[in-house]
C-alpha cells in the first residue's frame, strides 16, 4: 500500500544508521540497516547485547555486499563479540537470507517459528530455471499484462536461493505465548499473519520495546498478497484478525523497532490506521466492480497511484488478495472469461 503520513505518531530518531554503523535505540539494543536493491531499499535488523556475545533479529538478503557490512559490523559496533543467536520474525528473504551463514559459518541458534523454517528451507530447495506451468497459470488467472506475463514466461523466474544462503537442519522453534529472553529482556511471543504467515513480533515485558518485523511498519502497509502456492488463501482477513488482536498490546509509549522505516511511537494510533487502511481499500474496490473486473484491473481504486513495472507484481498479488477477499466474504461473484483470467463482480 501507498505511503502515508500518520498523525499520532512520534520518530525519536529522524536518520537512519549509515551502513557498517548502529545507533543504540535502548540499552544494549542496537539499530542497524541494511541495503535492499529495490523500491524499499532497506531492511532494518536489531542487535541485542548478551554480554559476551549478540542476539541479532533478522538479517538481510544473502549477498556479498551484505555479508561485507555484517563482517564491519561486527568488528565495529558489536565490538568484535560473536554472534551466538539469530531471531528472525519470518520467511522474507530479507529478514531470514542470512540466517544459514550465520548458522554455517559463525556458529549461531536459529529462533523462528516452525512455517517460517519450513517455508523458507522448502523455497531454498526448489530452484526452477523456467516458469513452471502452474504459476504461469495463476498469472493468466490474475489478468497479468500481456507484455509483462510474456516476458516473465520467457525469463528466469526469481528464485529463492538467489538471495537466501543455504539453512542447514536444525532450529529452536518459537510459537504463540511463549516467552523468549535477549538482550536481559523478557519478551512475549505474539503471532501475526497476513503478510507471512506464523509472523512472530516481541513485546518487552520489561521496557517498552516491541520488535514487530513487518507485520507493524511506521509509514507503508506491507504487501498482502496471494500467490500460486495457495490460490484460494485469503490474507486479507489473516491480516485483519492479526492486526485486530495484536491491536490491544499497543501503548503509547511503546518503541516500535520495525523491519523497514523509521522507530516510532504511538502505537495504538497506527494499529487503528493498518486496520482501517485494509478496510477502506476494500470498500473503494467494492465500489469499483460495477463492473467484471480482473486483479490487474483493480490497481487504481487499491493503490491511488500508477504502478510501475519493477512494482507489478507485488501490486498484483495485492490486488487478487483483496478481490478473493471479497468473493470469499460473500460480496463479490467470481467467474473465469474465456481466455482464464479471474473477473471480479460487486454483488448486487
Amino acid at each position: 500500500m501507498a505511503d502515508t503520513a500518520p498523525t499520532g505518531l512520534r520518530y525519536p530518531w529522524d536518520t537512519p544508521p549509515d551502513p557498517g554503523t548502529s545507533i543504540e535505540v535502548a540499552p544494549g539494543v542496537l539499530w542497524i540497516r541494511l541495503p535492499l536493491p529495490m523500491k524499499l531499499d532497506h531492511v532494518n535488523v536489531y542487535a541485542l547485547d548478551e554480554g559476551d556475545s549478540w542476539t541479532i533479529v533478522d538479517t538481510g538478503f544473502a549477498s556479498k555486499k551484505s555479508k561485507a557490512i555484517w563482517t564491519e559490523v561486527m568488528a565495529g559496533p558489536l565490538g568484535g563479540k560473536p554472534v551466538s543467536r539469530v531471531v528472525v520474525t519470518h520467511h522474507h528473504p530479507d529478514h531470514i537470507g542470512l540466517a544459514g551463514w550465520f548458522q554455517t559459518e559463525h556458529g549461531a541458534e536459529l529462533v523462528t517459528t516452525r512455517t517460517a523454517w519450513l517455508t523458507a528451507r522448502m523455497l531454498t530447495l526448489d530452484v526452477q530455471d523456467a516458469p513452471n506451468p502452474e504459476t504461469l497459470a495463476f498469472y493468466r488467472a490474475a489478468g497479468m499484462d500481456t507484455a509483462i506475463y510474456d516476458k516473465r514466461a520467457g525469463e528466469r523466474p526469481f528464485n529463492f536461493a538467489d538471495i537466501v544462503d543455504p539453512l542447514p537442519l536444525g532450529y529452536t522453534r518459537i510459537q504463540q505465548d511463549d516467552t523468549i529472553v535477549m538482550g536481559g529482556r523478557a519478551w512475549d511471543v505474539h503471532m501475526g499473519n497476513g503478510h507471512a504467515p506464523e509472523h512472530a513480533t516481541f513485546w518487552s515485558r520489561d521496557d517498552n520495546l516491541v520488535i514487530p518485523g513487518d507485520q507493524i511498519l511506521s509509514s507503508i502497509s506491507p504487501n498482502v498478497g496471494v500467490y500460486a502456492t495457495e490460490p484460494m488463501a485469503d490474507p486479507i482477513g489473516e491480516w485483519l484478525e492479526a492486526c485486530e488482536r495484536l491491536e490491544p498490546l499497543g501503548r503509547e509509549d511503546h518503541l516500535v523497532l520495525g523491519g523497514h522505516k523509521l522507530p516510532f511511537t504511538g502505537l495504538p494510533t497506527r494499529m487503528r490506521q493498518l486496520i482501517d487502511n485494509h478496510h477502506g481499500a476494500l470498500k473503494r474496490l467494492l465500489a469499483f466492480l460495477d463492473t467484471p473486473k480482473t486483479a490487474g484491473e483493480c490497481f487504481q481504486p487499491l493503490f491511488k497511484r500508477s504502478i510501475g513495472e519493477g512494482e507489478y507484481g507485488l501490486a498484483m498479488v495485492e490486488a487478487l488478495a483483496h478481490l478473493s477477499h471479497l468473493h470469499q466474504t460473500g460480496l463479490a461473484t467470481r467467474n473465469t472469461r474465456n481466455d482464464g483470467a479471474w473477473e471480479y463482480k460487486r454483488k448486487e
